[in-house]
């Protein structure tokens, strides 16, 4: 046995050496003290996990099983995954955004060559207690994602920032309150400062590739840059790019301003939503429906149709970004719709993407 390792390791190329997935036992010594947290099956984006406890070795870089791992027991748990059998979920370890596999490198390996963007996996968080700017600014962003409750990305790479950017959503929230005249949640606050304020002003930044004048940052940390010296200290800056004249001095005039542009390069500021509903009605009442639907603001389009369905109708609403889109085209269904004398049942229909040609009839 030993002469079979002492020969098996001799015959790895220096470049074998070094293309294999990260160490998890590794980078677990440099975190000393830590405690284990179970979160339990999530789904967990695939390109996340970039390493192994025991079998780094036997995965390239890419996850890739190398040579001398069996090829017949991949090929078997692929086909499976591709056919659509149930297996039960890999097994993780989790140190910061990093992901290390347990049990089930094969099925994470057959799941990033099927091209699958994630994978189901029982997670166990490795919570270190070293003084280091990756774990403090890793705490900091995981409590500022537990508040807001929000999903979109914010990479920010300065410990305090993402303090700075929960004040500016509870100055947001005091606004949202005194415009409706009524309390605004936090996580609803977080929401509406994410599409009207946050992606707005990446968007604007992106678009002018100011992010390349600041190797090692983030489109992130240019935003609380600018927004803590336009807004917060309304000192006078120049960023080379027009920012300067497309940004109010202050945020809720920013937002304002993005709200009523109608431009293609903000779909989030869109302020209206379109849904389709059908209808079944009483064959008898078809006319008198269509006259009632019709006269509605919000419904642009009615249309009598053959089949299971007996009208279509088009409504665009206006958005609240106090309330979800669903919430809104519920509540217009159910008050202005289903009420009217003579409909039986109605089906709504959310487009998710959308492409209409201009001017046409």
């Amino acid at each position: 046995m030993k002469n079979f390792l002492k020969k098996f390791l001799l015959s790895q190329t220096p470049e074998e050496d070094n293309n294999h997935v990260h160490s998890f036992n590794e980078q677990q010594d440099q975190e000393e003290d830590v405690e284990f947290v179970d979160h339990g099956v999530q789904t967990v984006a695939l390109e996340n996990i970039i390493g192994s406890v025991g079998k780094y070795y036997d995965f390239d870089s890419r996850f890739r099983p190398k040579k001398h791992v069996s090829g017949k027991r991949f090929r078997e748990i692929k086909r499976s995954m591709r056919e659509g059998t149930s297996l039960p979920p890999v097994q993780l370890y989790q140190i910061r955004d990093d992901y290390y596999v347990l049990d089930g490198n094969h099925r994470v390996s057959a799941a990033k060559e099927l091209g699958w963007m994630d994978i189901k996996g029982k997670v166990v968080e490795l919570l270190s207690s070293k003084n280091t700017l990756d774990n403090l600014l890793y705490i900091e962003k995981k409590k500022f994602y537990k508040k807001t409750s929000l999903t979109g990305k914010i990479d920010l790479s300065e410990v305090g920032k993402y303090n700075f950017l929960e004040k500016q959503i509870k100055t947001h929230q005091v606004y949202l309150a005194s415009q409706s005249g009524r309390d605004c949640e936090f996580n609803k606050a977080s929401k509406d400062w994410y599409n009207t304020i946050y992606l707005p002003l990446i968007t604007i930044i992106g678009n002018g590739g100011l992010i390349k004048y600041f190797p090692g940052r983030t489109v992130a940390d240019l935003y609380t840059y600018i927004a803590y010296h336009h807004w917060d200290r309304t000192s006078s800056r120049r960023y080379g790019i027009g920012i300067d004249r497309l940004i109010p001095k202050s945020m809720e005039g920013f937002r304002k301003n993005m709200l009523e542009k109608n431009a293609p390069d903000y779909p989030e500021m869109k302020r209206t939503i379109t849904a389709f509903v059908l209808i079944n009605i009483d064959t008898t009442t078809e006319s008198e429906v269509i006259d009632k639907l019709f006269s509605q603001e919000e419904i642009q389009e009615v249309h009598s149709v053959h089949g299971t369905i007996d009208i279509l109708v088009k409504i665009v609403l206006k958005r609240d970004f106090l309330a979800s889109d669903a919430e809104i085209i519920s509540e217009f269904v159910d008050q202005n719709i289903r009420r009217i004398e003579g409909i039986n049942r109605t089906q709504t229909i959310i487009p998710g993407l959308s492409r209409v040609k201009d001017n046409f009839s």
